[in-house]
């Protein structure tokens, strides 16, 4: 057996020879920038969520996001180009000039408390395009803290959907494991604010031969009817709740091709894995008893989710509702070559819950700075993430970080705004270590962003197609 180390998780797989991973072809040429064109907004962008939606037209029932109508009046051609870029990308857009007579890059997005909101796949959960992530509350920040970012999305923003894990904080280890649920259930029983007002998500662990703390009988873990009640009786306990809104598997049971690692190898494949069926019935029995609403998977394949569907018709089971994978201007491809198609509406109707929108804290720009600011992720453990550091990320970060600045954006605000205007993005979970950075964030949920711009990032992802797993060869020294 051999090793890999992941993320903060040790992974153990079968021995087997693995191809180095391909590098990515890049066409030639620089992306095309666009008129720096600034923000546009009646209340500038550091105001408050629900101050952009009184300036902005409500979206419909179709899901179709208006930008605020601002400036002076629109020329018929000018008009007529906004309604084509909003059926494009699946909203309907006021053109508009501004008072030099430019198209704005960006324009805000009117919805509900300054989030678009809707159905969760198929169930009839509907949830904001913004999720809270929790995973760094009780390494990276203290149980304050977490209060602190608590108040400020819940109480000043009004955004209640939030996104925990069993494992959680990561990197996971014995002695931190389930803080991060702790600090959430405290806040819970002070804050005043009704359970049904929130949206809890959760995930239980997946297969993992070195997490031996997290079960009673130890490692490995797997996703058994009886480790899977374990983990949401735990959970439940730690939050302090009675049921959990949407629970999901971290990662799958069976063997696949995790968090960077090399190209699948069926010679990894482990002999036993739990069925799809059992997977849905430990669901089940859960959701019968009220202890959760309703399912999803995480770090899924496609041949997974229609595995999970095809159980779920076979047995009369409940279905998957959504699928939480890392999706980022940096991790594009594997979602949207075949799981976007699998997931959409027309077929599965499964959603996506975005992760790491920012690929680490990397898309906001900070470690391309000589001086990385102390306490960032990346800095305090070493190995976490490394895909996102190595040359051709940065390279790709380094252009989106420009394209940014050119049109009056920080990279923070065009890789979010990005994510949110994808249309294969249910929500997109963002994670911060402060109050600041947490509204910069969710700030940048209330852009739009414009044709020109989205055009100038496709040029920079043909150069770059997903750059974490088809890292640029490193330079040599010139030899004198």
């Amino acid at each position: 057996m051999i090793a890999s180390s992941m993320d903060g998780l040790a992974f153990s797989a079968a021995a087997g020879s693995a191809s180095p991973a391909r590098r990515a072809a890049r066409e030639g040429g620089l992306p095309r920038q666009g008129t720096r064109a600034g923000l546009v907004s009646s209340a500038g962008l550091g105001g408050g969520a629900a101050s952009s939606s009184s300036s902005s037209a409500s979206h419909s029932a179709a899901g179709f996001v208006a930008c605020a109508a601002l400036g002076a009046t629109t020329a018929a051609a000018s008009a007529a180009r906004g309604r084509r870029w909003g059926r494009r990308h699946g909203g309907r857009v006021a053109s508009m000039r501004g008072a030099a007579g430019v198209r704005p890059a960006v324009a805000l997005a009117a919805s509900k408390d300054g989030f678009r909101m809707r159905n969760l796949g198929s169930s009839d959960l509907i949830v904001p395009d913004v999720c809270l992530g929790t995973m760094t509350w009780g390494k990276q920040n203290t149980e304050e803290e977490a209060h602190l970012q608590l108040d400020y999305a819940v109480k000043e923003r009004g955004l209640k959907f939030m996104d925990t894990a069993e494992m959680y904080p990561v990197p996971t280890e014995a002695d931190t494991q389930g803080r991060t649920d702790r600090y959430i259930g405290s806040w819970l029983k002070k804050s005043g604010v009704p359970r049904e007002e929130l949206i809890l998500a959760s995930k239980v662990c997946g297969y993992n031969e070195r997490i031996n703390w997290v079960r009673e009988a130890g490692a490995p873990t797997r996703v058994t009817k009886a480790q899977v009640r374990e983990s949401v009786e735990k959970s439940l306990a730690r939050l302090g709740v009675e049921y959990i809104d949407l629970l999901q598997i971290h990662w799958p049971d069976r063997y696949v091709s995790l968090f960077g690692a090399e190209s699948y190898d069926e010679a990894n494949q482990r002999e036993e894995n739990v069925s799809f069926e059992e997977q849905l019935e430990a669901f089940d029995e859960l959701r019968k008893e009220g202890l959760v609403r309703h399912f999803g998977v995480s770090n899924e394949t496609s041949f997974g989710v229609m595995s999970f569907i095809r159980a779920a018709e076979a047995k009369g089971l409940p279905r998957i509702v959504s699928i939480q994978n890392s999706y980022s201007l940096l991790v594009r491809t594997a979602y949207e070559t075949d799981l976007a198609e699998v997931c959409s509406s027309r077929h599965t109707n499964v959603g996506l819950l975005a992760y790491s929108p920012l690929a680490g804290g990397v898309l906001s720009g900070k470690y391309l700075t000589e001086v990385v600011p102390p306490g960032a992720r990346l800095n305090l453990f070493p190995g976490f993430m490394d895909r996102y550091r190595n040359s051709a990320s940065q390279d790709a970060t380094r252009e989106y970080a420009a394209l940014a600045k050119a049109h009056g954006l920080t990279p923070t605000q065009l890789a979010l705004a990005w994510c949110r205007q994808r249309w294969c993005v249910t929500s997109s979970i963002i994670g911060a270590t402060s109050v600041e950075h947490l509204k910069e964030n969710i700030d940048a949920f209330q852009l739009e962003l414009s044709e020109e711009l989205l055009e100038g990032i496709q040029l920079i992802y043909k150069r770059y197609r997903d750059p974490t797993i088809n890292p640029a060869p490193k330079k040599e020294p010139v030899k004198a």
